[in-house]
C-alpha cells in the first residue's frame, strides 16, 4: 500500500474505508442456499448458489407462491445460522404460524410486527437496524410493500377526505434509500413481498407498484406467474409457477425458471430441472413418454426408463446429477451473467 492511499484512507471521518480489492462489503458475500434448487439458480444462475445480502423482491398476483418462496429462504437462513432471527413486518395478515410451522421454521424466532403504513415502517426499521451490527444474524420480511398505505392515505380516509394520495411513492423511496446500506455493510437479507398490476396499454405491460425506487433498490426482482398443472386426465391437481426475472445483477434478465407445487404432495423439489437435463443431453427421451438418464457426450442411455412424474420426483437422481460438473457448467452457461463487460481483448483491438 503505497503512503497516499494509506494517509486517505486513515484521514477520513468515514473509518470503514477499504482499498476496493479488499473491502469486505464485496469479498465473501454471505450465500443462503435453500432446498429448491431452481430458486438458487434464478438467485444466483448456480444449481449451488442461494440468496445473498441485500433487496430481493418477489413480485405476482394474489396466490402466485410469493411468500411462500420469501419463507423457503427464512427457513434456508434459520437451518444455517442456529442464532438467526427474523423481523416480519406484516401488512396483510395472511401468513399464520401453521404456514411456518409446515415449513419447520421456529416461530419463536420470528419476531412478528405488524405496520399500518409506510411511514410506520421506515420508522421502525431503521431503529431496529440501527442496533444490529455486523455479523449478527438477522433476516428481514416485509409482507407485503403492495398492501401498504402512506400515512397521509390512512389520515385521510379518518377524515373523509378524497383527494388523490401523491405522498406514498416519495415515502416508498425514503424508505429504500434509508435501509439499502445498512443491509449491504450488515450483510442482512431482505425479502420484499409486492403485488403487480397491469397497463392499460394495448399490449398490457406488467407493472411492480412503488415506483422506481424497487427497481433501482432491489438486487433481484422476480416475477411469479401461474399455470394449472393438469393429470393424465385433464383433472387439475396443482399449479405450475415460473419465476421470471425482471432485474438481476447475477442472472440473465427474461430467463423463466419453473417450478411445480400439487395439492397432494406440496412443492416438487426437483421441479424444472428434467427439462434443463434434457436440454443439456443429461436426461433423454428413448421412447414417447419414457425418460432415463444420459451421456451427453456419448449419447449413452442408462437404465432405468422411468414416466416423466417418477424421474421428476426421483431423489437419488438429481441429487446425482447436482454433483456432476458437465450439469453444473450447462446452468452456468445458461444463466449467469456475463462478468466481461469489454468484451475479447481481440475484439478492442480491432
Amino acid at each position: 500500500m503505497s503512503k497516499l492511499i494509506e494517509k486517505l484512507i486513515n484521514s477520513g471521518s468515514i473509518k470503514e474505508s477499504y482499498i476496493l480489492s479488499q473491502s469486505p462489503y464485496f469479498l465473501d458475500k454471505d450465500t443462503i442456499t435453500t432446498d429448491l434448487p431452481i430458486l438458487n439458480v434464478a438467485f444466483s444462475g448456480k444449481l449451488e448458489g442461494g440468496l445473498i445480502p441485500g433487496l430481493t423482491v418477489f413480485a405476482g398476483a394474489s396466490k402466485s407462491f410469493k411468500t411462500m418462496l420469501g419463507l423457503y429462504c427464512m427457513k434456508a437462513y434459520f437451518n444455517k445460522y442456529e442464532d438467526a432471527v427474523c423481523l416480519f413486518y406484516d401488512t396483510e395478515f395472511g401468513t399464520p404460524p401453521a404456514y411456518l410451522n409446515s415449513l419447520g421454521i421456529d416461530t419463536k424466532r420470528v419476531i412478528h410486527i405488524p405496520v399500518e403504513h409506510v411511514e410506520q415502517l421506515k420508522f421502525d426499521i431503521v431503529k431496529r437496524l440501527n442496533e444490529i451490527k455486523r455479523g449478527d444474524k438477522v433476516f428481514i420480511m416485509i409482507d407485503s410493500l403492495g398492501n401498504l398505505a402512506s400515512k397521509k392515505e390512512v389520515e385521510d380516509a379518518e377524515e373523509e377526505k378524497t383527494a388523490v394520495d401523491m405522498t406514498r411513492a416519495k415515502a416508498i423511496r425514503s424508505l429504500l434509500r434509508i435501509i439499502t446500506p445498512h443491509l449491504t455493510t450488515k450483510d442482512l437479507p431482505c425479502i420484499i413481498i409486492n403485488h403487480v398490476y397491469q397497463t392499460m396499454e394495448l399490449y398490457s405491460k406488467v407493472v411492480i407498484p412503488g415506483g422506481t425506487a424497487v427497481t433501482y433498490a432491489a438486487n433481484q426482482i422476480f416475477v411469479i406467474t401461474k399455470a394449472q398443472e393438469k393429470d393424465s386426465s385433464g383433472e387439475i391437481e396443482g399449479y405450475k409457477f415460473t419465476i421470471n426475472i425482471e432485474k438481476s445483477r447475477f442472472v440473465k434478465e427474461k430467463s423463466k425458471l419453473p417450478f411445480v407445487v400439487t395439492y397432494e404432495k406440496g412443492i416438487n423439489k426437483w421441479s424444472g430441472l428434467v427439462d434443463l437435463a434434457m436440454e443439456s443431453k443429461h436426461v433423454q427421451q428413448p421412447k414417447k413418454g419414457w425418460y432415463c438418464l444420459s451421456d451427453p457426450e456419448t449419447g449413452e442411455l442408462f437404465e432405468p426408463n422411468m414416466r416423466y412424474d417418477a424421474l421428476a420426483s426421483n431423489s437419488e437422481i438429481w441429487n446425482k446429477l447436482l454433483k456432476d460438473n458437465s450439469f453444473k457448467t450447462y446452468i452456468e452457461n445458461k444463466y449467469s451473467m456475463n462478468t466481461n463487460l469489454m468484451g475479447e481483448e481481440s475484439d478492442l483491438e480491432q
